[in-house]
C-alpha cells in the first residue's frame, strides 16, 4: 500500500486547475441567482447529520471533478483497505482499525493473526462492568467510602478525546460524580483539578499505552503522592484508587495498580483516533455504559456510510474534497470550526490534534516530498462567543477562511427563546459570509457616504452547515466519525500517511537532554544553539540557581 501518485500530475488534478481559473472570479451571489433550487440539491444526510455545501465556491462540475480526483488516487481502495485491517498506516507498518472499535459485534475480523473483534468486546465488556461498580457505589476507596471523584491523567489523544466527550456530554452525566482530566504537565494543572477533592472519594484513570509517557508519568505520580498523603501513606490505597489503561503490565503493577484493573488497547488504535477504546473509560463511568454504547453505535453508522456511500454522495469524502479544493487552489491556511453550541466548546481544540497530526506532513507515505500544500490550522470558538471576537476577520478580512457552522434542532436546555436566537445567529452569519453587502446595498440604508466603504461585506466566504436533530451521545459519535473521514479523504488526496505522528519526537528527546540544565545544583555546561542556552541562562536565574 505504499506506492504512490502524484496527484498534481494527474489529469484530474489539470481539469480542476483549468475549472478553479474559470470559476475563481465568479460570487456565490451569482450561483445561486442562476439555481434557485441549489440550497436543496448542494446537501445531504447521513445518519441524523444534514449537510449543507451550497455556500461552497463550487458547481455539480466542481464535484464531479473532485470525486474523480478521489477516484484517480485511490481512495475507494484504500477505504476498503482501512476496513480490512490492512496496513494503511506505512510507516509504522500498522493496521487503522478505529473503525473496529465501534463495528457491530457481528462484523467479525482477524487481523494479523489477532481476533480483534473479539479482543475489542472483551475489553468493552470489562470497561462496563468497571464503570457500573464505581456508578453503583459498589467500588469504594481505601477507606470504605464510595468514589466521587474521577480524574483522567493523559495528554494528547488519551486527554483531548476524552475531555471533549465529557464536556460534550455533560448533559448525560451522572452529576453526582465530578470528573477531571489532568494533562499538562505544569503544576498548576493538577493542583487545580485536585484542589478541592478528598482522596478518599477520588479515582484517578492514568492512560498511557506505554505507560512511560512523560507527562502522563509525571502527574500520576504526583497523583500517586497527593492520595497518600491525604489517607496517611499506606501503599496499599493506590490499587483502590487508581486504575489504567495501557499495555504494559509490569509498569502498571510496579506503580501499585493491580492488573486487574488495567485495561487494554492496542497499536492499530492511533492516539487521536482512541476515544471510543479503553481511553475512554473515564467517560463511560460519567455518562455509564448504555449512553457510551450510544455513543458508539453514532460512530458506526458514519463509519458504515463513509464505507459504502457513493462519493458524490458521501458526506466525509465530499468534505474532504472541498477542504482540498481551498487549500491547494484557494490557497486557504486556516479552517474554522464553529460550534453553535456551548457543550462543544472543546471540539476545535480536539479537531486541531485529530486532524493538523494527522495531515500536517510535508513527505508522502512513499518518502517522497509532497507536490501539493497539505493541512490546515484548524481553530474555532462556539457561537456566538466567536462573534464577538474574530467574525470581524471572517468577513472583511483579507484571507479566506472556509468554516464549519455546526447546530441543532433541539437544544438540551430549552428556555424561552434562547435557542431559537442562537440559531437564527448561525444561519444569519454563514449568509452573510455567503452573500455579503454591496456598496449599493449600504448607501441605500442612508450610510453616511464615507462610511459606505467601511460597512462593505464582500461576501463570498465558503461555509458549510451541519445540523443534527440534538446534541446526544449518539450524534456526537456521528459528528466526531464525520471528521475522522473528513481526514482520511485529505490524506489520501495528497498521498501521505494520515495515521503516523514524527513531528513531536524529536522536542520531547530534546526536552529529556534539557531538563538537567535546568535542575542542577551547579552551574551547566549547555551544549546548545546560542539561543537555547541564553534561555536556559536566563531561566535559572529566574529560579534562583547558578548561572
Amino acid at each position: 500500500m505504499t506506492t504512490s501518485v502524484d496527484p498534481t500530475a494527474t489529469p484530474e488534478w489539470a481539469a480542476l486547475a483549468e475549472h478553479h481559473r474559470a470559476l475563481a472570479g465568479r460570487h456565490l451571489r451569482e450561483l445561486f441567482a442562476e439555481d434557485p433550487d441549489r440550497g436543496r440539491r448542494l446537501s445531504g444526510r447521513a445518519g441524523d447529520l444534514y449537510l449543507d455545501w451550497s455556500k461552497h465556491r463550487v458547481t455539480e462540475e466542481t464535484l464531479r471533478l473532485l470525486v474523480a480526483l478521489a477516484e484517480r488516487v485511490g481512495l475507494r481502495e484504500r477505504i476498503e483497505a482501512m476496513f480490512r485491517g490492512e496496513h494503511v498506516n506505512p510507516t509504522e507498518d500498522r493496521a487503522v482499525l478505529h473503525v473496529a472499535l465501534r463495528a457491530p459485534a457481528d462484523r467479525r475480523l482477524t487481523v494479523d493473526g489477532q481476533d480483534v473483534t473479539g479482543d475489542v468486546s472483551a475489553v468493552l465488556a470489562r470497561m462496563r462492568s468497571f464503570a457500573d461498580r464505581v456508578r453503583s457505589g459498589e467500588w469504594v476507596g481505601h477507606t470504605g467510602r464510595r468514589i466521587r471523584n474521577v480524574v483522567n491523567i493523559g495528554i494528547g489523544g488519551s486527554d483531548l478525546g476524552p475531555a471533549m466527550a465529557y464536556t460534550a456530554l455533560r448533559a448525560y452525566s451522572d452529576r453526582d460524580l465530578t470528573a477531571r482530566f489532568v494533562s499538562n504537565v505544569d503544576p498548576t494543572d493538577f493542583a487545580e483539578a485536585s484542589r478541592d477533592l478528598d482522596p478518599a472519594e477520588t479515582l484517578f484513570v492514568v492512560c498511557s499505552k506505554t505507560f512511560t509517557t512523560l507527562e502522563t508519568l509525571t502527574n500520576a505520580t504526583v497523583a500517586r503522592d497527593w492520595l497518600l498523603e491525604g489517607l496517611g501513606g499506606d501503599e496499599s490505597a493506590v490499587a483502590q484508587h487508581f486504575a489504567a489503561v495501557s499495555t504494559n503490565t509490569e509498569a502498571v503493577r510496579e506503580f501499585g495498580i493491580d492488573p486487574e484493573n488495567m485495561f487494554e488497547f492496542w497499536d492499530w488504535v492511533g492516539g487521536r483516533y482512541s476515544f471510543t477504546s479503553a481511553i475512554g473509560l473515564s467517560l463511560m463511568v460519567a455518562i455509564g455504559p448504555d449512553a457510551y454504547d450510544e455513543m458508539l453505535a453514532g460512530f458506526a453508522t458514519i463509519d458504515e456510510h463513509f464505507r459504502t456511500a457513493p462519493f458524490e454522495a458521501n458526506l466525509p469524502v465530499l468534505q474532504g474534497l472541498l477542504n482540498v479544493w481551498y487549500t491547494d487552489f484557494f490557497g486557504a491556511q486556516t479552517h474554522a470550526v464553529l460550534p453553535y453550541s456551548q457543550y462543544l466548546s472543546r471540539l476545535p481544540a480536539y479537531l486541531q490534534q485529530l486532524t493538523m497530526e494527522s495531515n500536517g506532513k510535508s513527505v508522502r507515505w512513499d518518502g517522497q516530498p509532497v507536490t501539493t500544500s497539505t493541512g490546515e490550522v484548524y481553530w474555532g470558538e462556539p457561537g456566538t462567543n466567536g462573534q464577538h471576537a474574530f467574525h470581524q476577520l471572517l468577513h472583511q478580512g483579507t484571507t479566506l477562511v472556509p468554516a464549519d457552522f455546526i447546530g441543532f434542532g433541539e437544544p438540551n436546555h430549552d428556555i424561552g427563546e434562547m435557542h431559537d436566537l442562537l440559531m437564527a445567529n448561525l444561519f444569519a452569519q454563514s449568509a452573510v459570509l455567503a452573500f455579503g453587502k454591496t456598496a449599493e446595498e449600504v448607501a441605500a440604508d442612508g450610510t453616511p457616504a464615507e462610511l459606505v466603504p467601511h460597512k462593505v461585506m464582500p461576501g463570498n466566504r465558503p461555509s458549510t452547515t451541519i445540523l443534527a436533530p440534538k446534541l446526544t451521545p449518539a450524534t456526537l459519535g456521528q459528528l466526531v466519525a464525520f471528521y475522522e473521514h473528513t481526514v482520511m479523504t485529505q490524506g489520501v488526496v495528497w498521498q501521505i500517511d494520515s495515521f503516523d505522528q514524527w513531528g513531536v519526537e524529536l522536542g520531547k528527546v530534546m526536552a529529556r537532554q534539557l531538563e538537567p540544565a535546568l535542575t542542577s545544583a551547579e552551574a551547566p555546561e549547555v551544549d546548545q544553539d546560542a539561543s537555547t542556552t541564553a534561555l536556559v541562562t536566563e531561566y535559572r536565574r529566574l529560579r534562583g540557581r547558578p548561572v
